[in-house]
């Protein structure tokens, strides 16, 4: 029989607490019994796996390790395919070798996958030619087409959503045990990518590269099953709240409160009120927490955020997101990191490129330009850097196809007018497949370069002077 937590604030004590970014929905009675079925259904993760992710945030936090997170802006029901998810799988892989090898850091690989079916959105209603309709949601609420019974809120929505997570789980737990991470396909990560661009050169040299020392490896007695698996964790913002209060059970082992809808959670720059509903839902919470956090953060806030969901400083626990936009990151974040490092604890700081860098076009798309997401990499590590902390990680929305969402890139070069060619997303823009390669080596050369740079921070190798 499922426990449903009573370590948590019951879902009318956090409507009394005036959730924002909340789906409204007409039938209540239905809601009900969608998320009663809900709290009957299997965990879509497991609280062991979430320990284990929280013991390698650990090791990011300590610098020991770099996170890559990235997926789609807001998954669609139509878009889960298998086709779909191997390619973003494949090219979070083909970034995480890069980083891995270049760096000489272990990545620990999240997915924005397997449940980002919800978004905030800054004005609740849409209006087209004078007709006014709710916004898009992300298909967890509505649906995209712009039509009255396609805009209504509903409940349905949202075992749909337990529906399609568990089979983007079923296959990438597939992908990553059954031989498709194996290393020594390194070089079949890259055949569909864009032929005679210098990312593709730079990469199948690399890939060379990784495959003679994986040779000398195996011919040295090292298991080559080794270079199997690897390990995959599942995120997303935990939004709306009916449905990860209702995937929340008690773990049999330590009978602690865990969300089993994703091994990692975050709570959003818009619904990150320190008194608000989804930080009290989730300071509960045995997952490990992300928080995004922008330029109008102060040092005060963030500090009470992590006294909120930290109040152990417990290393693995937090992780910290910025999403400053490039021409604000490195005079905004600065007294963020240092409020927190005053605190003495260990948090995990992670940059988010994307979401401060979006404008609008003459032609009328929504886009980001390559380079202000590089811009505002850069002013990240330039700050971790100059206070001597380690920048941990990237969070990106990207995809594994060849759309044209970003502009800029050495690869693509993609410029406003080609934005109409394979625009998309169902939300924001995103890097495609050549643009986050790229963003990869670039990611390298930070990690390889200045004060950052440090020989073998993995424990385990250590080099012999006879």
């Amino acid at each position: 029989m499922t426990r449903v937590s009573t370590q948590i604030p019951t879902l009318e004590q956090l409507h009394a607490l005036n959730p924002v970014q909340q789906p409204t929905y007409a039938d209540t009675d239905l809601l009900n019994r969608v998320t009663a079925e809900l709290r009957k259904r299997p965990p879509l993760v497991f609280a062991g796996e979430c320990d284990e992710l929280r013991g390698k945030l650990a090791d990011v936090a300590a610098g020991r390790a770099f996170i890559l997170q990235g997926g789609d802006c807001a998954e669609t029901f139509d878009t889960g395919t298998a086709i779909d998810i191997r390619g973003k799988l494949r090219v979070l892989l083909s970034m995480a070798v890069v980083l891995t090898y270049a760096a000489q850091v272990p990545v620990v690989k999240l997915g924005r996958l397997a449940g980002q079916y919800a978004k905030p959105r800054s004005n609740d209603t849409e209006t087209r030619g004078g007709v006014v309709l709710p916004a898009y949601r992300g298909d967890a609420v509505n649906g995209l087409d712009f039509t009255e019974q396609s805009r209504r809120h509903d409940p349905n929505r949202l075992m749909e959503v337990y529906n399609h997570s568990a089979a983007t789980l079923n296959l990438i737990r597939a992908f990553v045990t059954g031989g498709f991470a194996d290393l020594r396909a390194v070089h079949s990560w890259n055949q569909d990518f864009v032929r005679n661009s210098g990312v593709e050169v730079r990469y199948e040299s690399m890939a060379d590269e990784i495959e003679r020392a994986l040779a000398f490896m195996v011919a040295c007695g090292v298991d080559k099953e080794a270079f199997r698996t690897v390990d995959f964790y599942s995120s997303h913002e935990a939004l709306v709240l009916p449905y990860e209060h209702a995937m929340t059970r008690i773990d049999s082992r330590t009978d602690t409160p865990y969300n089993t809808s994703a091994h990692m959670v975050w709570i959003g720059e818009r619904t990150r009120q320190v008194d608000g509903a989804h930080v009290q839902f989730a300071r509960h919470l045995r997952n490990p927490i992300g928080v995004k956090i922008g330029p109008s953060m102060t040092g005060d806030e963030v500090v009470a955020l992590a006294d909120a969901l930290d109040p152990q400083h417990e290393p693995g626990r937090l992780t910290l997101i910025s999403r400053m936009g490039a021409g604000k990151v490195r005079t905004a974040l600065p007294p963020l990191v240092r409020a927190v490092e005053a605190t003495g604890r260990s948090v995990a700081w992670v940059c988010d490129p994307m979401h401060g860098n979006t404008f609008e076009t003459a032609n009328g798309y929504k886009t980001r330009a390559f380079s202000q997401v590089v811009d505002e990499m850069n002013g990240f590590f330039d700050v971790h850097e100059e206070l001597g902390t380690w920048p941990g990680g990237v969070h990106m929305e990207l995809t594994g196809d060849d759309v044209t969402e970003c502009v800029g890139g050495v690869a693509d070069a993609l410029a406003e007018a080609d934005l109409p060619n394979r625009y998309e997303t169902a939300c924001d823009p995103r890097l495609n497949r050549n643009q986050s390669l790229e963003l990869a080596f670039l990611i390298a050369e930070r990690l390889t370069d200045g004060r950052i740079k440090r020989t073998n921070p993995v424990q385990e190798y250590r080099v012999e002077d006879f």
